[in-house]
């Protein structure tokens, strides 16, 4: 019995250093990288913030992304399909090429580092079980199911498509996992795939549901993060920005209009309409340089940060920083050049 023990810990010991070595690699082979940039804000204090998050805040979104590849994915195919690997290295690739650029930016504080490897340590931690498991018995059910998807493989990715959406604009912890493991129970027939496609899926919600309550009860201790911020903007007149919603104007300046505006997804869209209403950008939270992704049928674009090809998809993912004032300018051009907007990372 004691050696069984000696080899479960030694087990336990072994899974854990092999989460915690990317960590290591970033912190060591990833530093960040040039002279920090001067700019005189604009915005008072209280409306600026860190430049860097812009860079840093993608980390979160490739994990966004990833679900949103996984469930493009299994909607021809299968789990197994999926590339597990190539998304965890994804994860840690972005976070290393995006460390060594924020030198520039405020470079990779303390408070942001615990995030993205908490976060980064999870997602690994998931997606290899999942693998484990997709890979091996989950495999072996689509041998037995056969070439066409039985009712449960439908429903499942149907689900993975609106969690991926939801995560756009929610934390995920927010999601209705119950729910969905019982719409399973209700759909499922009793053909054997859906029956072990209701055990395993079942086993992934319950255990992500209690996961979930952890985090939502460690989060209602801190501080909330704003839903909203400000920014300078010129060439919209006042009738063009009571047009659009949740956009509130808050003063004049000799630069611009000073706006309020929500963040995330919705952040994304409008600064999109805004260019195309002829708007351009002086200031965003108090930053003059930003982050965006764009997609694109070219596996490489001049100036990208990073690149990565998307699962599913059959096209490419770019990340590229630019200056606050050339944004709407570049936003508007996007489409002659066949790229398409993916996502402007706020901060």
């Amino acid at each position: 019995m004691k050696r069984v023990f000696k080899w479960l810990g030694a087990l336990v010991l072994l899974v854990v250093a092999g989460l915690l070595a990317p960590v290591g690699y970033v912190e060591l082979a990833c530093r960040p990288t040039g002279d920090l940039r001067a700019y005189d804000p604009i915005l008072p204090p209280a409306h600026r913030r860190a430049e860097g998050r812009t860079l840093l805040t993608y980390p979160e979104w490739h994990i966004v992304h990833a679900y949103e590849d996984y469930a493009r994915v299994i909607r021809d195919g299968d789990p197994h399909d999926y590339r597990y690997a190539a998304s965890i290295g994804g994860f840690w690739s972005s976070l290393c090429s995006l460390s060594r650029g924020s030198g520039p930016y405020g470079g990779f504080p303390g408070e942001f580092k615990s995030t993205a490897y908490t976060i980064g340590v999870s997602f690994t931690a998931e997606l290899a079980a999942k693998a484990l498991y997709e890979e091996t018995l989950g495999r072996v059910a689509t041998w037995i199911r056969g070439a066409e998807h039985a009712p449960l493989d439908d429903l499942s990715a149907q689900q993975a498509a609106r969690y991926s959406r939801f995560l756009q604009q929610v934390p995920w912890y927010r999601w209705e996992f119950g729910s969905d493991a019982a719409a399973l129970t209700a759909a499922a027939t009793g053909a054997f795939r859906d029956r072990e496609r209701r055990w395993a899926l079942g086993l992934e919600y319950g255990a992500k549901a209690q996961y979930a309550k952890v985090i939502a009860a460690a989060v209602a201790e801190m501080e909330p993060d704003a839903l909203r911020l400000r920014m300078i903007v010129t060439g919209l007149g006042d009738a063009q920005l009571a047009d659009y919603t949740d956009v509130t104007v808050i003063a004049r300046h000799a630069q611009g209009t000073e706006v309020e505006t929500p963040r995330y997804r919705a952040l994304t869209h409008l600064l999109a309409q805004m260019a195309l209403d002829g708007g351009d950008f002086v200031e965003i939270a108090g930053n003059d340089d930003i982050l965006f992704t764009v997609t694109s049928q070219a596996p490489k674009l001049d100036g990208a940060l990073y690149s990565v090809a998307r699962q599913g998809f059959d096209d490419t993912r770019h990340l590229v920083m630019v200056p606050v004032s050339t944004l709407a300018d570049r936003l508007r051009g996007l489409s002659a050049q066949g790229l398409h907007l993916e996502h402007v990372h706020d901060y």
